[in-house]
């Protein structure tokens, strides 16, 4: 089987929330990424694994034009959200990104109060009429990401006097208040200890009810517990995708194999 029919096998159009096609970045003259195919499911956890510097994190970041803060970078191919361009001259990144959620690999709450925190996206959106309404978001973003319950007694104090593995649960908050449809996580857990991983690994199963989730992660283990479907990069390529029990015990390519069994990364 060639790559393009094992890729076609992997791909089902039929209910992907994101399909990319063609998909090439630039940083200068510097490619990171070179055609990337590729079709993200709606309510599936998709984990993008390879070595360091292999492309991950940078497609993770066009898939919600966070590319677009780096003067050097250029970005190619079409990536389309529900049918729709994301690249288009007429998409507002901002309200793209109101769409397209984003974890950040260290927590990294506002120097605000936890309730402010999380308030930020849906003021800013217009998404509350009235304070009982913000009210009600603030709530819910809060049990959604698992932290009203530890949180409900002290939102009026700082989002930065909570634990590391509560602070990423605040920023998953503030990622889901404003309502989004797909969330990108970046090595969500690198920076947390292996209780307050277990606790954002467990929150992550829940959020795919409701959303798309991509994750970036270095743990392979990880990506074999959360996911569903398993992007494996390789020197800019994407080499592999497909169902992550069939990634991870039978992978149609060598370079997958040799990543994860140990003998390249």
């Amino acid at each position: 089987m060639n790559d393009m029919t094992r890729l076609e096998n992997a791909l089902d159009v039929t209910e992907a929330k994101i399909s990319a096609r063609g998909v090439q970045v630039f940083y200068g003259d510097t490619q990171a990424i070179r055609d990337v195919d590729v079709e993200i499911a709606d309510k599936t956890v998709t984990a993008l694994i390879g070595p360091s510097g292999c492309g991950k994190s940078t497609f993770l970041r066009c898939l919600n034009r966070m590319n677009d803060t780096i003067e050097s970078c250029r970005v190619e191919g079409t990536i389309l959200l529900d049918g729709e361009d994301i690249y288009d001259r007429r998409v507002d990144p901002v309200q793209l990104r109101a769409k397209v959620g984003m974890v950040f690999q260290k927590p990294n709450p506002f120097p605000k109060s936890i309730y402010d925190n999380v308030a930020y996206g849906p003021r800013i959106h217009g998404l509350a009429r009235t304070r009982a309404e913000l009210d009600e978001i603030v709530e819910r973003a809060l049990r959604r990401a698992a932290l009203w319950t530890e949180a409900k007694d002290r939102l009026s104090e700082p989002g930065t006097g909570l634990s590391g593995g509560q602070q990423q649960r605040l920023c998953i908050a503030r990622a889901v208040a404003t309502e989004p449809e797909v969330l990108l996580m970046d090595e969500p857990c690198s920076a947390l200890d292996p209780i307050a991983t277990a606790q954002v690994e467990e929150l992550i199963d829940e959020l795919r009810q409701n959303y798309s989730v991509v994750i970036v992660t270095h743990s392979m283990q990880q990506a074999a517990r959360v996911s569903q479907k398993t992007a494996f990069f390789h020197l800019g390529n994407l080499v592999e995708f497909g169902e992550t029990g069939h990634i991870f015990t039978n992978p149609e390519d060598p370079r997958t194999e040799a990543y994860i069994t140990g003998r390249i990364g």
